[in-house]
């Protein structure tokens, strides 16, 4: 049975962003397992997963909350792949491309932000573009 949040674009994207990192950290040095890599990843995975636990929620508000927890991590993932451009683990391709999925996953992100602070709606799930 497909859970409601699996429709929606913005988690859908989130999960795309996720394995996006996870390739590119594969090359990052071994020594940064433990540090840049652990902490990209983590940030990474964390976006799709605040999305669907706040969907599985029996609040607006509560969904709300994880929606901010996401952007948060979002943010927290745009730093560190700064760093990692900046210590030369990521080509600017590379780079560019990330962030360009950043800006996208954040447009996303604020939407349902702004979707769930609307008080007139009774459903707490937009409706999918999919």
């Amino acid at each position: 049975m497909a859970k409601n949040y699996e429709n929606l674009e913005v988690w859908q994207k989130a999960i795309t962003f996720a394995l996006l990192v996870y390739r590119l950290t594969k090359s990052f040095p071994r020594e940064e397992l433990y540090g840049l890599t652990s902490q990209l990843r983590r940030s990474a995975i964390s976006i799709s997963s605040n999305i669907a636990e706040g969907a599985g929620r029996n609040s607006r508000k509560e969904f709300l909350r994880f929606v901010l927890i996401g952007l948060g991590s979002l943010n927290e993932a745009e730093s560190q792949i700064h760093v990692s451009y900046q210590l030369g683990y990521v080509k600017e391709n590379e780079f560019q491309e990330m962030m360009q999925r950043v800006g996208e996953l954040g447009n996303l992100l604020g939407g349902l932000r702004n979707y769930l602070n609307k008080p007139h709606s009774t459903s707490h799930f937009p409706q999918s573009k999919v």
